[in-house]
């Protein structure tokens, strides 16, 4: 049950190495919203890839095969749940990457890049033997996994998300702070109606490093949800629309948590087994 919800260049000879990718701020990390509940976060996914893989590694023994798994992420490296939810919130971030995503952190970067590596070395019969839908090492792995885990709605919950984030956008207070964002925003010289706007810039969106003009929007953008109080104004909208919605589904969101629930404990019952 994964709902819904973001390359790391390596030096050259000789070539100074990387400035070290910082953690994810304090600012990132606070952030929570009332469906966080009953979504997986990437800590949780983590849990249960790192599951799925113990369980691929014994079938494929099982069948003859290796299968080499992937290094852990450290959780402290992975990304918040709600860490650009409502645009560029930490200033360091913004500072070095204006409004580009954070390259991955160390730990992160090594299990994507021994991800991609397995894959390129699997033989076509290795590939059918993991892959295969219909008994492959991956389907019975996610089976096992989601045994006993009711079965819930994630169309539904994809929609609610969608939808009580827009509704979020149109909250009286909401509105408001909007304008005194952009009031902020003007006084830098910069015109952008809301943050999102602001984000999703076309100028932001092509290829190459942040230019200096991005980089000062982005650290204009940070100071003025600060100075506004953005954040937790429009954070408070959702929370309190989102519970509305939680109490008005009462059934599909208990399933949800209770699904939640038990593929976290079957993959942590996988993973303490292996040790």
């Amino acid at each position: 049950m994964v709902l819904l919800t973001t390359v790391t260049a390596c030096a050259g000879a000789g070539a100074p190495a990387p400035a070290p990718v910082p953690a994810p701020g304090v600012e990132a990390r606070e952030l929570s919203v009332p469906f966080d509940r009953y979504n997986l976060s990437a800590a949780d996914i983590s849990i249960l890839d790192n599951a799925e893989d113990l369980l691929v590694r014994d079938c494929m023994r099982g069948r003859g095969m290796a299968w080499q798994t992937l290094p852990p992420a450290v959780e402290s490296d992975l990304d918040p749940p709600n860490r650009r939810r409502y645009g560029v919130v930490e200033p360091e971030i913004a500072r070095l990457y204006g409004y580009h995503v954070a390259p991955d952190r160390p730990s992160v970067a090594r299990r994507a890049a021994a991800r991609e590596s397995r894959a390129a070395r699997l033989s076509d019969k290795e590939r059918q033997a993991v892959y295969d839908e219909a008994g492959g090492c991956l389907r019975q792995a996610r089976d096992r996994i989601e045994q006993g885990a009711p079965q819930v709605d994630a169309e539904l919950f994809n929609k609610l998300i969608s939808q009580t984030f827009g509704q979020s956008q149109r909250d009286a207070k909401v509105v408001q702070v909007f304008q005194d964002w952009s009031a902020c925003m003007r006084a830098e010289g910069l015109r952008y109606a809301d943050p999102l706007a602001a984000i999703s810039d076309q100028r932001w969106l092509g290829g190459g490093p942040p230019t200096p003009e991005e980089i000062r929007a982005a650290q204009a953008d940070v100071r003025c949800k600060v100075k506004t109080g953005l954040v937790s104004v429009w954070s408070a909208a959702e929370k309190r629309i989102q519970d509305d919605v939680v109490r008005a589904h009462p059934e599909e969101f208990e399933a949800l948590k209770a699904a939640k629930d038990r593929q976290l404990e079957s993959a942590r019952g996988i993973i303490a087994g292996a040790r």
